[in-house]
């Protein structure tokens, strides 16, 4: 089994790190953060005693744990073989990581980038290793989610490649390729969806349940966008939808207003217990919705 670093220890990172200790790798968690290492532990001790609920499967919260070790610095992620990145979508912060990460770890050592829109090719220029950088695109919640998306960049070699996809079969995921591009296949197309419903709700068109309501009732879906917005969190959307509208210099990518109010309001969606909806804390489900966004 590898040793397996994990940058960053919001929801995402949280989910990556517990599913890749289930499933036998000993992980390095590093943020700098201590609450949030706290946070995280105690969540994937819960998400493992909820596993035989979910998945039929029982799980050993206390095996799962230990093989997790929290630290504050990059500089503990020397020892690792694959290190995957899960920090906010913002290049000024992801240019600096790498950079670090770089100087920090050995030359074979693969690095994982779970982004929402930044291209891999940018991401492997901020380093002297852009052969050894491929995204992998982790869905929420981690472990529910079977499929990702995976995406070498342009400089991204074969054997890269080929370890990262047995890195994934190791944890049972399955990996959709898809070329390298701003926001993939997902993001570019998810992104827009939610964005131009937080525009129905700005302009008074229906409230959030309504919008939501027409998605789920009417095409299928489990979940509604602006649900689906409070679960990936509302500044992680802003900041997808900041950078597709960067890259590609298309107005149709304009962030709607009420996300970034949202945003500057600590209103980020299920962490922060307040979105679109209002959430029960421990239990992370909506039960109104927010009548005053």
């Amino acid at each position: 089994m590898s040793v397996v670093g994990v940058v960053g220890a919001g929801v995402i990172g949280t989910g990556v790190a517990g599913d890749v200790a289930r499933c036998g790798h000993d992980v390095v968690l590093v943020d700098v953060d201590p609450a949030a290492l706290r946070a995280a532990l105690d969540r994937i001790e819960l998400d493992c005693r909820m596993s035989r609920l979910v998945t039929g499967r029982a799980v050993d919260p206390a095996a799962v744990t230990a093989r997790i070790t929290p630290e504050g610095a990059v500089a503990a992620l020397s020892t690792c073989d694959i290190v995957v990145e899960n920090v906010p979508e913002k290049w000024e912060l992801k240019q600096s990581l790498y950079r670090e990460l770089d100087r920090v770890c050995r030359p074979e050592t693969i690095f994982i980038v779970n982004t929402s829109a930044i291209p891999i090719t940018r991401i492997g220029s901020a380093t002297q290793r852009p052969d050894r950088v491929i995204g992998v695109h982790f869905m929420n919640p981690v472990p529910m989610k079977k499929a990702v998306e995976l995406i070498p960049g342009r400089l991204t070699s074969d054997d890269t490649i080929k370890r990262t996809e047995e890195f994934l079969a190791s944890l049972e995921k399955d990996p959709i390729p898809v070329k390298d591009s701003c926001g993939f296949i997902s993001n570019r197309v998810l992104m827009l969806t939610v964005n131009e419903a937080a525009f129905l709700v700005y302009e008074g068109v229906a409230s959030a349940a309504t919008v939501d309501e027409v998605f789920r009732r009417c095409f299928g879906h489990p979940s509604g966008p602006l649900e689906t917005a409070d679960l990936i969190g509302i500044d992680t959307v802003l900041y997808s939808i900041d950078v597709l509208y960067q890259h590609f210099a298309d107005p149709k990518y304009r962030p709607c207003p009420l996300l970034r109010e949202m945003t500057d309001a600590g209103l980020h969606g299920r962490k922060a217990g307040r979105g679109f909806y209002v959430y029960d804390p421990s239990a992370h489900i909506h039960i109104k919705e927010k009548d005053d966004v």
